[in-house]
């Protein structure tokens, strides 16, 4: 009989000391006791009555979740693939444990589907150059959504967009001829500025007689540094205007 009695007392400790438990800082332990949510308890040393209270440890750190690539067709029917990451923490354990069967998966699929939504809402165009904008719009649908799961979003970022190759190709193409279209009107309008610039030195060269026949010194001494077989016989400028003055020279010989 005392063996009996000691077993028992051994067993009695046992199932006493088994409700010890140890919550660390970054946890939180949900209590469900006959059913009835109990507030969470922790962090440190807590005691669940075994056999009266079932105890959840819920981890309050943020949790990176890789949303996995989705087909998407965009608003001007292009199908790409695009992938991205989700950052977020639980706010509310009991809410958590609650609100929801499985937060985890909850929230993933909640995330494959509003990347495929918001992404086919928009063009390639904006998928490409705003993503800050999309990244927003993520965060803000999901983060509405899984609110009463005591979930809080914190980040949403597009990590990789898979274009077809035949879109590679005509994007490649396109930036091709969108910087030709750049060369050609810098070419153009160098040769605007050009052309404006010396129609105002032919209007000062105009003005006075001898600033051209220094030109034209100074044209000679650029070509006589160079090694030419080129022979330039200069004229005076009055000689020659006598010629295309000169009284009759529009009339007959």
């Amino acid at each position: 009989m005392l063996g009996f009695a000691g077993t028992v007392v051994i067993l009695g400790v046992l199932l006493l000391a088994s409700g010890v438990k140890i919550i660390r800082e970054y946890e939180r332990g949900v209590i469900l006791r006959l059913g009835r949510l109990v507030s969470a308890r922790g962090p440190g040393v807590i005691y669940v009555i075994p056999f009266i209270e079932q105890m959840y440890r819920m981890d309050l750190r943020t949790i990176t979740l890789e949303v996995p690539s989705q087909d998407v067709i965009t608003r001007d029917n292009v199908s790409v693939k695009v992938s991205a990451v989700l950052y977020f923490r639980v706010v509310d354990p009991s809410l958590a444990v609650v609100e929801v069967q499985n937060f985890l998966y909850a929230t993933s699929q909640l995330a494959q589907t509003t990347l495929r939504s918001v992404c086919g809402q928009a063009q390639l165009d904006e998928l490409l150059a705003e993503r800050e904008k999309l990244n927003e719009r993520l965060q803000e649908i999901i983060d509405t959504s899984t609110a009463p799961w005591g979930i809080k979003v914190m980040l949403v970022e597009i990590k990789h967009i898979d274009l077809p190759t035949e879109m590679q190709r005509a994007m490649a193409r396109q930036a091709e001829a969108e910087r030709l279209r750049r060369a050609k009107v810098i070419s153009a309008e160098g040769e605007f500025q050009a052309a404006a610039r010396l129609g105002e030195a032919a209007a000062v060269m105009e003005k006075e007689d001898i600033a051209i026949q220094l030109r034209l010194l100074q044209t000679l001494a650029q070509v006589g540094t160079e090694k030419n077989h080129t022979l330039i016989i200069p004229l005076p400028v009055d000689f020659l205007r006598s010629f295309i003055h000169r009284p009759g020279g529009d009339g007959g010989g």
